[in-house]
């Protein structure tokens, strides 16, 4: 603790270098002593004690200002450099490259070690283990409330870091180092706002609070329950299998063979999957990636990581549930209204337009509908998530579209832009690699590098979607109307529009230098076939999770959207989400058959009729609602596609509800301006009582001695 003392001390300094050199000595310390440490474990375990000592002694506030101070230092460096060597600039893109190096090297490492200490205060102090002393308890507790809360600067400390996003994304502040601050944004959310988890408890106790049902199950259990797999063959397909088993195998290898003819170069796992299953000998199977056989093809569940998926033997048969694994859901007031409507017009002759009082005889969950909607304004009660809607709400759109950007820098189907922003500055050495195996590994570097931008962003913004349609729905709704207009669809889809299991199955990480194995035990020489046979892993989990989460999102974003759904059939969304089928983990199947149910009506006949098995498979894994006829498509809407009317629409809804919400006590300056000259003048205005006394002097202030243009005023516009 004295030696903590002397550290915080030290820190407040006014040698920038000194500081941090002192910072880098607390770095030390988070991350456990690592040169005293004989094992792992132990480098963990004082890690864990150090980082709640530093955050007991306050070091935790004293960087938080050293890194305001970086950020105001660092932005006002790099617009004095840029605009004392503007000229050198324009000599060419050798000079520009190498003064942004220069320029990186020397801002961006104090900002990369202050960041890498509040990440791992972050990170540490969130995951509770069960050894946890009560001290350390009540700390996690106390570090998340100020997380939460506006104590810096009288804001959230999530909205610096979305700050320092934006200006790396505006080209103001080129030398963040952005995966250090997405990484520190995402754990910074998850910690204080809560993950799916919690999430799914703050729902139960919601619904408890409102006195409605529970919900009829938990849908991360039933999702981690589903097993994925092809759905049956039909019966053509059945009467097919039987006759290549009475051809034999000789004639059955061609048909093997053309099955490797798949868009790239992968099994269809809803294609011919059951004439796999029996007599299919390992000669006989084509080969997957890198010509070795492809697990999925040998019907490897993927599960999660630390138990190997193991390989199914190959007479085992799928067993599907008997019953569905969802409960069908009532939405409560579209579907109430359009049953109630029916309803009324085919039992009784006639309707009440939207009249949902009329409850005679009428099923329960149209009275609790009904009970919901009459329960009048609530309390705004100011949860972390209310706080950071509150923050945010002013730059919204600047954080959403920097948020895409650095997506679609990251995504691996992008190609580099002139013009584009550079997320690998943090990354790239001072010297390009002159030797293969320098390549390899900076190539590995790279991808790693862009997986982990792509895995932050991709959880951070599912998590902002669920806690704010948790807190209100409008706050949802107008962070997902950003993402649309911010092209998020059509850039999800682009990420998918690639050799999916390619990107799963990618081995892009060293193991020996992963902390803290690289730090206690010796390091081996790394060779060309060492890191090119890469880990023993077969899946890579953090580009699976990515997937999912994007998956996620794209449901999010187009759920009961109709004009939004038709922009996945026009983007032709079909076929790139049929290929990510080809993977079977059961998590990201259900989200990729959701997107094809919403749009299957608009598919056509022919599509529904030759992709039979996505349709069953639909029906196995998907949730089914009241008066859906999903299948069929016989309300092929005589409504046009009108997509700019349905989203003004929606914002002309959510901009009352920031008015009524969040305009309470704010001062006039945003209210509208009524121009009509008689309208103005037939107001009563109040006057203070002595302006007769000074009104003279009023009038010859503000009216007779301001200069006038009325020849201005006289011409035409």
């Amino acid at each position: 603790m004295a030696y903590v003392m002397k550290l915080l001390d030290a820190l407040e300094v006014t040698d920038r270098d000194k500081r941090l050199k002192v910072a880098r000595a607390i770095l030390y310390l988070a991350q456990g002593v690592f040169d005293e440490c004989d094992t792992e474990v132990d480098v963990l375990h004082w890690s864990r004690h150090n980082v709640f000592l530093l955050y007991d002694m306050g070091i935790f506030t004293a960087l938080l200002e050293l890194l305001s101070m970086e950020i105001e230092h660092q932005l006002n460096a790099y617009h004095t450099h840029t605009h004392t060597h503007t000229h050198t600039l324009t000599y060419g893109q050798s000079e520009s490259c190498v003064l942004l190096s220069l320029m990186y090297l020397f801002c961006s490492f104090p900002c990369r070690v202050l960041l890498s200490i509040m990440y791992l205060m972050v990170e540490t102090i969130r995951v509770q283990t069960e050894d946890d002393r009560p001290e350390w308890r009540a700390a996690r507790e106390a570090f998340k409330n100020e997380l939460g809360s506006p104590l810096y600067n009288g804001e959230p400390f999530a909205l610096l870091l979305f700050t320092m996003v934006t200006k790396f994304c505006s080209m103001n502040a080129p030398h963040f180092p952005m995966k250090k601050v997405l990484l520190l944004l995402w754990k910074t959310i998850l910690f204080t706002l809560g993950g799916f988890e919690e999430l799914q408890e703050m729902k139960v106790r919601g619904r408890e609070r409102l006195n409605l049902p529970p919900l009829p199950e938990d849908s991360i259990k039933v999702v981690r329950a589903m097993r994925a797999a092809s759905p049956p063959a039909s019966a053509m397909e059945l009467i097919e299998q039987q006759q290549q088993q009475k051809r034999g195998r000789r004639s059955r290898r061609p048909l093997v063979k053309q099955d490797s003819l798949d868009t790239y170069n992968e099994r269809d796992p809803f294609k011919n999957d059951d004439a796999r299953d029996e007599e299919e000998d390992p000669e006989d199977t084509d080969s997957g990636i890198e010509g070795e056989v492809d697990p999925l093809d040998r019907d490897v569940i993927i599960q999660p990581p630390p138990p190997p998926p193991p390989l199914r033997p190959p007479t085992e048969r799928v067993n599907f549930p008997k019953g569905l694994p969802w409960a069908p859901k009532v939405r409560l007031t579209k579907d109430i209204e359009h049953f109630l409507e029916t309803s009324r017009n085919k039992f009784i002759g006639f309707t009440l337009g939207n009249d949902i009082d009329t409850l005679v005889g009428l099923p329960r969950p149209i009275h609790e509908s009904v009970k919901t909607l009459k329960q009048g304004e609530e309390e705004v009660e100011e949860t972390p998530t209310e706080m950071l809607y509150l923050g945010m709400l002013p730059n919204l759109s600047q954080y959403v579209i920097a948020l895409l950007k650095l997506l679609l820098a990251a995504a691996p189907t992008s190609k580099a832009k002139t013009d584009s922003i550079n997320i690998l500055a943090d990354v790239l050495p001072e010297e390009m690699p002159i030797t293969v195996l320098q390549s390899m590994k900076l190539g590995i570097d790279v991808n790693r590098h862009k997986e982990i931008i792509v895995k932050a962003i991709s959880a951070l913004l599912l998590l902002l979607l669920k806690h704010f349609k948790l807190n209100h729905i409008y706050q949802f709704e107008i962070v997902s109307q950003h993402l649309v207009f911010a092209n998020c669809i059509p850039l999800i889809l682009k990420f998918f529009n690639q050799n999916i299991m390619s990107y799963i199955s990618a081995k892009n990480s060293i193991c020996v230098l992963d902390f803290p194995h690289c730090v206690v035990h010796e390091m081996p020489e790394l060779t060309a076939e060492s890191l090119e046979a890469g880990d023993s892993n077969q899946f890579c989990w953090r580009n699976l999770f990515s997937c999912i989460n994007l998956l996620r999102i794209l449901n999010k974003l187009t759920k009961w959207k109709h004009s939004r759904t038709m922009m996945l059939v026009v983007f032709k969304s079909a076929p790139i989400l049929k290929r990510a089928l080809k993977v079977k983990q059961a998590m990201m199947q259900l989200y990729v058959l959701k997107l094809l149910k919403i749009q299957t009506k608009y598919l056509g006949r022919q599509w529904r009729k030759s992709n039979m098995k996505t349709m069953s498979a639909i029906y196995q894994k998907v949730r089914h609602r009241l008066n859906d006829d999903w299948a069929y498509g016989n309300d092929i809407d005589a409504r046009p596609w009108d997509f700019q009317a349905e989203e003004c629409a929606l914002r002309e809804s959510i901009e009352k509800f920031n008015s009524r919400r969040y305009d309470k006590n704010k001062n006039g300056d945003f209210t509208p301006v009524d121009n009509c000259l008689q309208s103005v003048l037939g107001q009563r205005v109040e006057l203070p009582e002595d302006f007769h006394y000074s009104y003279e002097m009023w009038l010859e202030r503000e009216v007779f001695s301001q200069p006038i243009q009325w020849e201005g005023l006289l011409q035409n516009p």
